[in-house]
């Protein structure tokens, strides 16, 4: 494991570095730097073979076509050890046909769920792991969500998110509650009193999407 996971657990912020490991994987040795110019999603899970944690993976599976088209890699984490993650891999495949064809970190000693905030500090175990992180080409994170154990994330929302992160990046534009791609979207107000028209909505501008 990397120096840089000396973190402490919730220290990590929206703008923040991801801080880079290298870990055993279900594709071999990877290290966080490894997906340097390119969109990632690193989430983590409670555990292998759980309901909630199998109908997250199906789903990324059978969504990893809408992923793929936006440039973003995926890379999931448990404590599980890399033998039951290939074991779950498997019987995800034999039993709902969906194929999991991104890595699955191995976390035994849980540091790299304590360096992300994955797990509090205090915690004898991964109970309330289901945090997503969102972390851009320049390895920054962008956004991040938590779920407790007991409540699945929304796959169509993980997408959402990534689509107008990139936008938003991509052009001078602010995407509303609700936005998805192809929606209307926002202009970025006026900084100064000099550049308010006298339009009623100049603070909430609505435009086409570029």
């Amino acid at each position: 494991m990397s120096d840089e996971l000396q973190i402490g657990s919730g220290s990590l912020r929206i703008g923040d570095a991801a801080p880079d490991f290298e870990a055993r994987t279900t594709h071999g040795p990877v290290k966080l730097s490894d997906y340097r110019g390119r969109w990632l999603i690193f989430f983590s899970h409670p555990a292998d073979f759980t309901p909630v944690c199998t109908t997250e993976f199906v789903a990324l599976a059978r969504h990893q076509d809408k992923f793929d088209a936006l440039d973003c890699a995926l890379l999931g984490l448990s404590v599980d050890s890399l033998y039951a993650h290939l074991a779950w891999v498997r019987a995800i495949e034999d039993r709902f046909g969906a194929t999991i064809s991104f890595p699955i970190v191995e976390d035994p000693s849980m540091a790299v769920g304590h360096a992300f905030g994955m797990i509090d500090e205090n915690a004898a175990d991964s109970a309330a792991m289901r945090t997503s992180y969102f972390i851009d080409p320049q390895g920054i994170i962008r956004a991040t969500t938590c779920y407790p154990h007991n409540v699945g994330r929304s796959v169509d929302e993980m997408i959402r998110m990534l689509a107008a992160l990139q936008l938003t990046d991509e052009k001078n534009i602010l995407a509303p509650e609700g936005w998805r791609p192809g929606d209307d979207v926002l202009a970025i107000p006026p900084l100064s009193a000099k550049d308010i028209s006298r339009d009623e909505d100049w603070f909430c501008h609505v435009v086409k999407a570029p």
